[in-house]
Protein backbone atom coordinates (compact mmCIF):
# COMPACT_ATOMS: atom_id res chain seq x y z
CA UNK A 1 0.00 0.00 0.00
CA UNK A 2 2.01 2.27 0.74
CA UNK A 3 6.07 2.79 -1.20
CA UNK A 4 9.37 1.68 0.71
CA UNK A 5 10.64 5.80 0.69
CA UNK A 6 7.37 6.11 2.02
CA UNK A 7 8.41 3.83 4.92
CA UNK A 8 11.44 5.09 5.28
CA UNK A 9 10.58 8.60 5.69
CA UNK A 10 8.54 7.81 8.37
CA UNK A 11 10.64 5.49 10.32
CA UNK A 12 12.72 8.38 10.59
CA UNK A 13 10.32 10.72 11.25
CA UNK A 14 9.23 8.91 14.12
CA UNK A 15 12.58 8.10 15.22
CA UNK A 16 13.32 11.83 15.63
CA UNK A 17 10.47 12.48 17.50
CA UNK A 18 11.45 9.71 19.74
CA UNK A 19 15.15 11.49 20.38
CA UNK A 20 13.56 14.95 20.86
CA UNK A 21 15.35 17.46 21.52
CA UNK A 22 18.59 15.74 20.50
CA UNK A 23 19.53 15.73 17.16
CA UNK A 24 20.69 12.24 15.03
CA UNK A 25 23.00 11.73 12.34
CA UNK A 26 22.37 10.15 9.24
CA UNK A 27 24.20 7.29 10.32
CA UNK A 28 22.42 7.44 13.62
CA UNK A 29 18.99 6.95 11.94
CA UNK A 30 20.30 4.53 9.34
CA UNK A 31 21.11 1.96 12.18
CA UNK A 32 18.19 3.01 13.98
CA UNK A 33 15.54 2.70 11.66
CA UNK A 34 17.35 -0.02 9.32
CA UNK A 35 17.29 2.33 6.35
CA UNK A 36 20.11 2.00 3.52
CA UNK A 37 22.74 4.68 4.67
CA UNK A 38 23.10 4.94 1.40
CA UNK A 39 19.46 5.72 0.15
CA UNK A 40 18.67 7.87 3.93
CA UNK A 41 19.76 11.42 2.81
CA UNK A 42 17.13 11.58 -0.30
CA UNK A 43 14.75 10.94 1.94
CA UNK A 44 16.03 13.39 4.57
CA UNK A 45 16.28 15.98 2.00
CA UNK A 46 12.61 15.45 0.46
CA UNK A 47 11.87 15.92 4.41
CA UNK A 48 14.07 18.70 4.80
CA UNK A 49 12.49 20.26 1.95
CA UNK A 50 8.97 19.62 3.00
CA UNK A 51 9.83 21.72 6.21
CA UNK A 52 9.35 18.48 8.71
CA UNK A 53 13.11 18.41 9.78
CA UNK A 54 15.96 20.93 10.13
CA UNK A 55 19.58 19.96 9.37
CA UNK A 56 22.89 21.24 11.19
CA UNK A 57 26.13 20.39 10.00
CA UNK A 58 28.99 20.22 12.67
CA UNK A 59 30.09 18.28 15.33
CA UNK A 60 26.99 18.93 17.55
CA UNK A 61 24.85 19.11 14.27
CA UNK A 62 22.13 15.99 12.86
CA UNK A 63 18.81 16.28 12.02
CA UNK A 64 15.66 17.22 14.22
CA UNK A 65 12.12 17.82 13.86
CA UNK A 66 11.19 21.23 13.06
CA UNK A 67 7.92 21.10 14.78
CA UNK A 68 6.54 19.00 17.65
CA UNK A 69 5.63 15.51 17.24
CA UNK A 70 1.85 16.15 17.93
CA UNK A 71 1.97 18.55 15.14
CA UNK A 72 3.13 16.39 12.21
CA UNK A 73 0.82 14.57 10.57
CA UNK A 74 1.83 11.18 8.58
CA UNK A 75 -0.25 12.83 5.39
CA UNK A 76 2.52 15.56 5.58
CA UNK A 77 5.46 12.86 5.80
CA UNK A 78 3.96 10.74 2.98
CA UNK A 79 3.04 13.91 1.02
CA UNK A 80 6.75 14.99 1.60
CA UNK A 81 8.14 11.50 0.12
CA UNK A 82 5.52 10.26 -2.50
CA UNK A 83 2.15 12.32 -2.10
CA UNK A 84 -1.38 9.81 -2.54
CA UNK A 85 -2.71 9.63 -5.82
CA UNK A 86 -6.37 10.59 -5.69
CA UNK A 87 -8.69 9.43 -9.19
CA UNK A 88 -10.14 12.27 -10.71
CA UNK A 89 -11.04 11.08 -14.02
CA UNK A 90 -10.55 7.86 -15.87
CA UNK A 91 -7.12 5.93 -15.74
CA UNK A 92 -7.84 4.50 -18.83
CA UNK A 93 -9.08 7.35 -20.72
CA UNK A 94 -11.97 5.94 -22.18
CA UNK A 95 -14.65 8.83 -23.97
CA UNK A 96 -17.16 7.48 -21.80
CA UNK A 97 -15.81 7.58 -18.53
CA UNK A 98 -15.46 11.84 -19.01
CA UNK A 99 -16.41 13.56 -16.34
CA UNK A 100 -17.53 10.42 -14.23
CA UNK A 101 -15.50 7.40 -12.70
CA UNK A 102 -16.25 3.89 -13.10
CA UNK A 103 -17.62 1.89 -10.14
CA UNK A 104 -13.77 0.26 -10.00
CA UNK A 105 -12.14 3.92 -10.09
CA UNK A 106 -14.91 5.20 -7.61
CA UNK A 107 -14.06 2.94 -4.91
CA UNK A 108 -10.36 2.46 -5.68
CA UNK A 109 -10.80 6.56 -4.94
CA UNK A 110 -13.15 6.53 -1.95
CA UNK A 111 -10.23 3.92 -0.57
CA UNK A 112 -7.49 6.63 -1.50
CA UNK A 113 -9.81 9.30 0.47
CA UNK A 114 -10.29 7.00 3.46
CA UNK A 115 -6.58 6.52 3.66
CA UNK A 116 -5.60 10.23 3.62
CA UNK A 117 -8.05 11.02 6.45
CA UNK A 118 -6.59 8.29 8.57
CA UNK A 119 -2.99 9.57 7.99
CA UNK A 120 -4.44 13.30 8.47
CA UNK A 121 -5.46 12.33 11.60
CA UNK A 122 -2.66 10.89 13.11
CA UNK A 123 0.39 12.97 14.12
CA UNK A 124 4.34 11.65 14.41
CA UNK A 125 3.47 11.73 18.26
CA UNK A 126 0.83 9.09 17.99
CA UNK A 127 2.60 6.63 16.43
CA UNK A 128 6.45 7.05 18.44
CA UNK A 129 4.52 5.70 21.77
CA UNK A 130 4.68 2.54 23.04
CA UNK A 131 1.01 2.40 24.76
CA UNK A 132 0.92 -1.37 23.34
CA UNK A 133 4.23 -2.10 24.83
CA UNK A 134 6.10 -2.15 21.69
CA UNK A 135 8.11 -0.03 20.15
CA UNK A 136 8.27 1.25 17.19
CA UNK A 137 11.06 0.91 14.49
CA UNK A 138 11.60 -2.95 14.30
CA UNK A 139 14.26 -4.48 16.85
CA UNK A 140 15.45 -1.49 18.17
CA UNK A 141 15.33 -1.08 22.05
CA UNK A 142 14.67 1.96 23.91
CA UNK A 143 18.29 1.91 24.94
CA UNK A 144 19.10 1.82 21.69
CA UNK A 145 18.68 5.94 21.71
CA UNK A 146 19.67 6.48 25.20
CA UNK A 147 23.10 5.18 24.05
CA UNK A 148 23.62 7.51 21.44
CA UNK A 149 23.13 10.64 23.25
Amino acid sequence: MISQTVEYALRAVVCLARAMPDPRTNDQLAELTQVPPSYLPKVMLSLRKAGLILSQRGPRGGNRLARPADSITLLEVVNSVEPIRRIQECPLGLRNHTGRLCALHTKLDAIAAMTERALRETTVADVGRAADGVLPLCDVARNDLIQLK
